[in-house]
């Protein structure tokens, strides 16, 4: 079994709270990080470092968990660059234009598909991004909807099935006919690629029964609860992913004062302080590519809300894959801390895809780190645009 250890870090961030660290964001200084078979099997003071096998030195920069992206909608054909100009231009986002990317991706090939995922994937991973959910929701037909799952789970174990993404244009004139083919043939050849089921709850897609219906026939196949919700204004969408107990509830942009006391409701006590179950999980590159306001990320937080931050990549409303961009984004539109940003880029993510082997670095986690080339996580949000990822490690893999 070989090793790594990364040395002289100057400012490491371990999102665990201990005897050795700081704050929220676990911040440990002049660290060393020692790595084996994949995981991180010992977080320290760079003088008690062990010996290793190979020993990279970080030159006293910042070091991270890498960040979780627990919401893309990577497989899809086409571009909506002039969609994205009408909207700088004043049309207002409305969700139609999902139809134009569906059209696109079923006339397109199986191999286009998996190089747009392959390409969008290795440009997230070089900008930090470790893991990242996929969502289907642009096939919208049985075959689609299971060969977009396929082609995700090429390169991601969460993978989420979203056929109620909207109704496609043969069935406008037949919604209910449209959901029974979701909860049948559709979730069927999906169950086998799929870890979440997902429903876009807004006005213009699908009311509250129907998500409802779609999602507990997910939760009867096995699949975990997320949530489109309250993107386009007020709606069912929070509650009832509180009513299903989703592990996210994704936009969250328009939240009435019940809908953040329904997600504070689901809070519990953990080793690392209260959370709750079903987290927020705000986009805000969406906001950036609508022009829309974005949500306010300050009142769900002093509610106790666990709140995560995802790039909504899509080729629509955010043709974005830069998490630290988003990071950028929610501390300077969203009153969010750059601390609590990178929690939540990177943690809180974790806590939205249900895991804890990663957004996080203490031993037995997954060895999914990045090294920045500046000296503080600060600078993600202090200098927007600029590329700062020096090196990745995934699964204790350089890349």
């Amino acid at each position: 079994m070989s090793s790594l250890l990364l040395d002289n870090i100057g400012e490491l961030v371990t999102n665990v709270a201990d005897s050795g660290a700081d704050g929220p964001l676990g911040i440990r200084r002049r660290a060393a990080v020692l790595v084996e078979d994949g995981e991180v099997a010992w977080v320290g003071p760079a003088t008690d470092a062990p010996a290793a096998d190979r020993r990279v030195d970080a030159d006293g920069a910042a070091v991270l968990p890498g960040f979780v992206d627990s919401h893309a909608h990577l497989v899809f054909a086409g571009d909506r660059a002039a969609e994205f100009a009408a909207r700088m231009a004043g049309q207002p986002y409305t969700g139609g234009g999902i139809r134009t990317t569906v059209r696109a991706t079923r006339a397109a090939s199986d191999e286009e598909l998996r190089t747009t995922v392959r390409r969008l994937r290795a440009e997230a991973l070089r900008q930090g991004t470790t893991t990242i959910e996929i969502k289907s929701g642009y096939g919208l037909t049985v075959a689609d909807e299971a060969r977009s799952l396929r082609i995700a789970a090429e390169v991601t174990g969460e993978t989420t099935f979203l056929g109620a993404h909207v109704v496609p244009a043969e069935y406008a004139d037949r919604p209910d006919d449209y959901v029974s083919l979701v909860c049948g043939p559709m979730l069927t050849a999906a169950v086998p690629h799929a870890r979440w089921i997902d429903v876009f709850c807004e006005r213009g897609a699908f009311g509250a029964d129907h998500a409802r219906a779609i999602l507990a026939c997910g939760q009867a196949l096995g699949l975990g609860v997320r949530l489109h919700a309250n993107q386009l204004g007020p709606g069912p969408g929070v509650q009832l992913g509180v009513e299903l107990g989703a592990a996210s509830v994704d936009h969250c942009t328009h939240l009435t004062d019940v809908d953040v006391d329904a997600l504070a409701s689901t809070a519990v006590d953990t080793p690392s302080g209260p959370e709750t179950t079903t987290v927020a999980t705000l986009l805000p590159g969406a906001e950036f590519s609508t022009r829309s306001p974005y949500p306010d990320a300050r009142r769900l937080l002093d509610a106790g809300v666990t709140v995560a931050l995802a790039t909504d990549c899509n080729p629509g409303s955010s043709y974005t894959s830069s998490m630290p961009f988003c990071i950028a984004l929610a501390v300077r539109e969203m009153r969010m801390t750059p601390a609590e940003a990178v929690w939540a880029a990177t943690a809180g993510g974790a806590r939205a895809l249900r895991r804890d082997d990663i957004g996080v670095l203490r031993p037995g986690a997954r060895a999914d780190l990045i090294v920045l080339d500046a000296p503080s996580h600060l600078h993600l949000a202090y200098r927007p645009g600029v590329p700062l990822i020096r090196r990745v490690l995934h699964n204790g893999v350089p890349q």
